[in-house]
């Protein structure tokens, strides 16, 4: 019965979190491009990013590593 019970949420959760993904925020944006040396280039970037995911288009997200 546990079994059946984990599968069944396991399975829900799939189905509910596959079609829907979200973007940053304006707010968010600014944030992260704080840091950046030329901070316009950075959150024009950031929105055409956005804008790309939210037509449904595939974007390239760099990975940086933890030290």
């Amino acid at each position: 019965m546990k079994l059946a019970l984990n599968l069944f949420l396991f399975f829900f959760v799939l189905l509910i979190s596959s079609d829907k993904s979200l973007s940053l925020t304006n707010y968010q944006i600014k944030r992260i491009c704080k840091k950046e040396r030329i901070k316009s280039t950075c959150i024009k970037k950031l929105q055409e990013k956005r804008l790309e995911l939210q037509k449904g288009k595939f974007i390239e997200i760099p990975v940086i590593p933890h030290k």
